[in-house]
């Protein structure tokens, strides 16, 4: 893995030096090989850009770039430049929420600051020849954090209510819940509307694409 970089000048600078590559390069540098497909290595683009843009954070709940306060976002985009799908935040706490609050919580710890790199991700161009595109850095402005944070507490109020399973990918106008598991066989604890503890599946954030479309909407108009 490359060096962390210290400024978030240089870290822009080094996304953008990969802007226009192929993973195949990219892959070739970092001496990972490239999978013939996502479905069993959905991180494996994540991962690479980790290593390119020397993020130490890995998976856990600080942001990728901790120093700097910056979240690593990888995007696919459609020839057309919009997001191909919905962007992963962080998992959805389920247990523990007394005291929870939106300033403290990990959705808004992730996104205070996001390096958002869009990658090619048409189904039809083979993994090894999809490119990066420009990068971009992004804090949300009052009125994304107002949409973001509504969100949120109308979720968490609802797992706090034990209606967890009430939950669906419907829900919130910017932010949704959705399963985040790698099989149905995956359970965690959360309450039920008794108030007891009962086995569900993992639950995670994720960003609409409306959302994120706008993200890049603004950068690239």
């Amino acid at each position: 893995m490359k060096p962390e970089p210290q400024s978030e000048a240089e870290l822009l600078e080094r996304a953008t030096s990969i802007a226009g590559v192929s993973f195949q390069e990219l892959a070739e540098e970092a001496n990972k090989p490239v999978p013939d497909s996502l479905k069993r290595d959905k991180g494996w683009v994540g991962q690479l850009l980790e290593w390119h843009l020397g993020a130490p954070s890995g998976s856990k709940p600080q942001p990728d770039f901790d120093k700097l306060g910056i979240e690593l976002k990888s995007i696919p985009i459609s020839y057309a430049g919009l997001p191909l799908e919905s962007t992963f935040v962080c998992v959805a706490p389920l247990t523990g929420l007394n005291g929870v609050v939106w300033q403290d919580s990990h959705v808004k710890n992730k996104l205070s600051r996001v390096l958002w790199v869009p990658v090619e991700g048409e189904r039809e161009i083979p993994l090894a020849e999809r490119r990066v595109g420009t990068p971009v850095i992004w804090s949300p402005s009052a009125e994304e954090e107002k949409a973001l944070r509504e969100d949120w507490e109308e979720l968490m109020e609802m797992i706090a209510l034990g209606q967890v399973n009430r939950i669906s990918a419907k829900m919130g106008e910017v932010l949704q819940i959705r399963p985040k598991a790698a099989n149905g066989r995956v359970l965690t604890d959360a309450y039920g509307s008794s108030g007891k503890l009962i086995k569900t599946l993992p639950r995670g954030f994720y960003l609409r694409t409306t959302f994120t479309a706008n993200i890049l909407a603004q950068h690239f108009a």
